[in-house]
């Protein structure tokens, strides 16, 4: 019973283990990641017919090993089962397993002894390869920047639309330091590329260095940061900011600060310095440093790095902002400056090489350097028959050395290596050991071969290969898609399949011939050579172009950048950096970093703590327990002050004398005024004809703010409210901005609809003025004398006008077209060319005007200058009568975006910016339609000299002004109609915008407060009259004084 059903279960599991190598074996080949068995590196069939009878025969050889006992014959010997071709398969398949088997064991004895060699390893392997199954691959995937940057939909959709525009994207470069190094070489190439198709940079440096000139011919001047420089930089002017290696961070902590917050930046990142302190800091507790750290990688948009094993090793400062634009030429170029110093010769003669000697070296994973027992416990299974072959030779003339690059020289892996090429019988001095904690380059250069035999299939190209086809030394490597998709295959490099090692030979016989190096092998490393020159240099500049087509907001007046496709050459800028390459050594690591000195000042500030005894030692913390009794004291003692509070209220006291109660008051009174005390331009601004209010929204804008008696501030946001001033709280004033949707729509002139609203109660002076922070910072703000021309102008000022002084052809940008350009055309191309449109539409909603009625007011076609940046001043009587015009004009504007099918749809902006701020550029030119047609003067003081020029003088535009609808008359009448509808709870649709903008009034609601006045005052009389008739019927009398 037992004999006949043990022949089955052993078939059912010999199925089972057959589906489940099947499974591994498939899952491998999908996946391109793991190891594969030992029965897929070595076949079991040895002729055609093996395959045919391979489950009968596994049956019969399987079946002596379970049984239970063994099988004898009559004569009580052991029986062996096995005549004629069945023995000499049997013969076979032994010979086979033995092999597998040996494998086996030399294969758990090289891990078993590389694991203990490898000791502890450095942080950055430890901590990537923690949490990491035997056989698995490492890869960076960010998931939510690609996101964001597919959703984005780049400038396709943009292109095939008709635009108009006026000056090209600018951008801000904040290089950290102007060296002259393989970091600088590939911002050079990225810069000039991007030039190329239509960038501007304006460039900052946080210090100077040997590159200043090149970055000057690059770029044009270039302004050096310094502490007083750093806050006064308006960084909203830019389409977006790139910053260059961690020594920017320093500039990036001005960009942290509203308004520069939404400014897209972009942070270039090729060192590893900080990633090395990171976990010195988290030993030490130091997490202060950390937080810092992260707070500044947390206001990048997107952290860019070269390659990928670099976010992983920054991974405790990831914030979902990491991405990986493959390229730089750092190896290349360290390569090269190596090679011209340090002779071949000279090295293979110092380590021991002969000339005749064929140094073959072998390289692992970058991720798994100075990990041996991982990538070379596996590739040592597929050289081994390499290793047999040519390492047993010790031929007279010369012979193979092969040699492993990877860990550290002091943790014992040459002895480990030494141990397995003993057991494999090979040549002694055949297998070495070198560190990368030691002249890996060197290494390199000796060697004749490179074969990369890591298991781990990597996103980016290998490093040290390319370092190695920088020398020039021919490279055979596992078929993996990173490595065919930069390398063709016989032409640059030699490829086999993976975990094959037949393939493997036959690669290597290609390069040998008779001993030595084939002229196949030369002519590969030649070619290799000129491709690792400008190998990753077009995925780099074309990774840049793409990314900041997906991250810019462009402006309905910028041109769109030309496609990456357009671009004649996609090479490294070599000829800008040979004279370095040829001169400097190889070292080319940065002596200086701002992580130091960052940590530098937090330790020494700790340090300082702890010597002034401010600092609590660990001993001296107070326990839960201990804190509950302070508690309770506490809690003790306020219920004994209040019941004596309530004691000493119920009892009679002496007022005291009433000189000492007037004294005391006063100083309260003094006191309270001290508190709320402002700078001294509340002040000077007594008796002074005019007040410039300065509209700000964020503290990253108060160094462009001004003090005294012409100007004061005006916040839109209330966290951004200087502390020590008599800035106007526009929120406070005007309620609508309490809504960020509303605050963002109107920008400016929301703050202006605050000054108006009851404007007596923050504004009794004649004449009023507004302008923009933004001014300052572009270089177009009053002079110390132009303000002093201003002020005597307006003095003796009889008439009513408007003087401005920031242009819009200033603003725009577009310097040397502008005399081709109307208003109206530069108003389109501010608002994604619906301006016109938009104007027309809410224009005769406003008034009501038939469809077949002209309702754009013209605008003249001289060469006048139009106001810009709310930057102007006019009489208080006109502005309130501005801000009236104004008020009805975006409602009707409103009215046809909140009426549209599309919600949220805003047609005025092309960019996300835009759409956001959307009414918000027909709003800063509104006030010259305004002017022009309601009869104003319009003046332009030149900034910096004070110069007075009339523009557009009314005698010239008297024929071409609607008059009519400027009247003051027509417009109050209109604002008391829309009043009176508002009074009446009469909502003209559901989100009625103007009763939120600003004051309701009208003549029945001046007749109602009068009368409850009226009405109030009439009862105060009657209820005294009532007062005095109950004393006279009562009798009461007042008692006489002194009796």
């Amino acid at each position: 019973m037992g004999r006949n059903s043990s022949p089955s279960i052993l078939d059912d599991i010999g199925n089972e283990n057959d589906k489940v190598n099947t499974s591994d074996n498939n899952n491998n080949n999908s996946n391109d990641q793991g190891f594969y068995s030992i029965r897929d590196r070595f076949p079991l069939k040895r002729n055609p017919g093996h395959a045919r009878d391979r489950t009968k025969q596994s049956s019969l050889l399987e079946r002596p090993l379970v049984r239970s006992r063994p099988r004898f014959n009559r004569k009580g010997l052991l029986a062996f089962p096995f005549r004629g071709i069945y023995l000499f398969y049997f013969l076979i398949f032994f010979s086979v397993f033995a092999f597998a088997v040996a494998s086996i064991v030399m294969q758990s004895s090289i891990t078993a002894m590389v694991f203990r060699q490898g000791g502890e390893r450095g942080w950055r392997r430890r901590s990537v390869r923690e949490g990491m199954r035997f056989g698995s691959s490492l890869k960076f995937m960010p998931v939510g920047i690609s996101r964001r940057l597919t959703e984005s939909g780049g400038l396709d959709r943009m292109r095939s639309t008709d635009r108009i525009g006026i000056r090209r994207p600018t951008l801000a470069l904040i290089l950290g330091n102007m060296k002259k190094d393989p970091q600088s070489l590939m911002l050079v190439t990225v810069v000039k590329s991007l030039q190329r198709l239509g960038y501007i940079f304006k460039t900052y440096a946080l210090g100077n260095g040997e590159g200043h000139s090149m970055w000057e011919n690059l770029s044009g001047q270039i302004s050096v940061l310094g502490p007083e420089l750093l806050g006064h930089i308006d960084w909203s002017i830019f389409e977006g900011v790139i910053a260059d290696s961690l020594e920017a961070k320093e500039a990036i902590s001005s960009l942290m600060q509203e308004p520069f917050d939404t400014v897209p930046l972009i942070w270039i990142i090729q060192e590893d310095t900080l990633a090395k302190r990171l976990p010195i800091y988290a030993e030490k507790g130091l997490e202060h440093i950390v937080s810092n750290w992260k707070s500044a990688f947390t206001r990048a948009n997107i952290i860019v790095f070269p390659d990928f094993s670099l976010p992983m090793f920054y991974s405790v400062l990831d914030t979902g902002n990491f991405l990986v634009i493959p390229g730089s030429p750092v190896d290349v170029w360290g390569a090269e400056s190596y090679s011209k110093t340090h002779p071949k010769h000279q090295l293979r003669k110092e380590n021991g090489f002969g000339t005749d000697d064929v140094v073959v070296l072998v390289v692992g994973s970058s991720f798994f350097y100075d990990e041996l027992s991982w990538d070379y416990a596996v590739a040592m299974h597929t050289i081994g028959p390499l290793l047999m072959r040519y390492a047993r030779r010790n031929d007279a003339g010369g012979s193979f050395k092969f040699i492993f690059l990877s860990g550290n020289s002091t943790d014992g892996y040459n002895n480990a290596l030494q141990q397995i090429a003993s057991r494999l019988g090979l040549y002694q001095g055949s297998v070495t050991h070198y560190g990368l904690d030691g002249d890996a380059n060197g290494v390199l250069l000796m060697a004749d071969i490179v074969l990369y035999g890591s298991s781990q299939e990597e996103q980016g190209f290998p490093p040290l290969i390319i370092r190695a086809m920088t020398f020039g030394i021919p490279v055979i490597s596992p078929d993996f898609p990173i490595m065919k998709k930069y390398v063709v295959d016989g032409a640059q490099g030699v490829f086999f399949p993976k975990h094959q090692p037949d393939a493997l030979l036959r690669a290597f016989s290609l390069l040998i011939s008779n001993g030595r190096l084939s002229r196949f092998a030369q002519t590969l490393a030649s070619s290799g050579r000129l491709l690792a020159k400008n190998i990753l240099a077009s995925e780099c500049i074309t990774g840049y172009a793409s990314l900041l087509e997906h991250l810019l907001n462009f402006p309905s007046d910028v041109l769109l950048p030309a496609s990456v496709s357009e671009l004649p050459q996609r090479s490294w800028e070599w000829n800008l950096f040979r004279d370095e390459i040829e001169h400097r050594s190889g070292d080319i690591s940065r002596d200086f970093s701002v992580v130091y000195v960052l940590e530098e000042e937090f330790t020494k500030h700790s340090t300082d703590l702890s010597e002034n005894g401010t600092e609590i030692p660990a001993q001296d913390i107070p326990t839960e327990q201990e804190l509950d009794i302070v508690t309770d004291i506490e809690n003790f003692k306020d219920y004994e002050r209040l019941e004596m509070e309530e004691v000493n209220e119920r009892m009679e006291r002496n007022p005291g004398v009433w000189d000492e109660i007037y004294r005391n008051v006063r100083r309260s009174e003094k006191l309270k005024f001290e508190e709320n005390e402002r700078d001294e331009g509340e002040l000077e601004r007594t008796g002074q004809p005019v007040c410039i209010y300065e509209i700000y929204s964020g503290a990253g804008a108060w160094p462009f703010l001004h003090h005294g008696s012409l100007y004061r501030g005006l916040t839109l946001s209330r966290r951004a409210m200087r502390l020590r001033s008599d800035d106007v709280d526009a929120v406070g004033r005007l309620p609508l901005l309490n809504d960020t949707y509303y605050r963002d729509l109107l920008c400016e002139v929301g703050g202006m609809f605050s000054i108006a609203n009851r404007v007596d109660n923050i504004h009794r002076r004649p004449w009023i003025g507004f302008q923009s922070w933004h001014a300052v910072g572009r270089k177009v703000s009053l002079s110390t004398k132009a303000e002093e021309v201003l002020e005597e102008t307006i003095k003796g000022s009889k008439g009513d006008g408007m003087y401005f002084w920031a242009r819009l052809d200033v603003d725009g940008g577009g310097a040397g077209t502008n005399e081709a350009l109307t208003f109206w055309s530069m108003c389109d191309m501010l608002n994604a060319g619906h301006c016109r449109t938009a104007f027309e539409n809410a224009f005769r909603k406003m008034y009501n005007l038939p469809s077949d009625m002209e309702a754009l007011p013209p605008m003249p076609e001289d060469d006048g200058h139009w106001s810009a940046m709310h930057s102007w001043v006019m009489p208080t009587t006109s502005f309130l009568e501005f801000v009236m015009f104004s008020r009805m004009f975006v409602d009707s504007l409103d009215a046809l975006y909140s009426n549209s099918s599309e919600i949220n749809m805003c047609f005025l902006g092309s960019s996300n910016l835009e759409k956001k701020q959307c009414y918000c550029r027909v709003l800063e030119l509104l006030v010259n339609v305004w002017a022009y047609h309601s009869g104003r003067r319009m003046v332009y003081i030149e900034p910096h000299t004070g110069l007075l020029v009339e523009q557009h003088p009314i005698e010239q535009r008297k024929e071409f002004m609607w008059a009519r609808y400027f009247n003051f008359t027509l417009l109050k009448s209109m604002d008391e109609d829309l009043a009176e509808a508002a009074d009446d709870n009469d909502e003209l649709r559901k989100m009625w915008l103007w009763p939120l903008t600003g004051e309701v009034h009208w003549q029945g609601i001046f007749e109602r407060e009068r009368e409850e006045k009226y009405r109030l005052k009439m009862g105060k009389k009657r209820k005294t009259k009532e007062k005095l008739l109950e004393r006279m019927r009562n009798g009461y009398r007042q008692r006489p004084l002194g009796l």
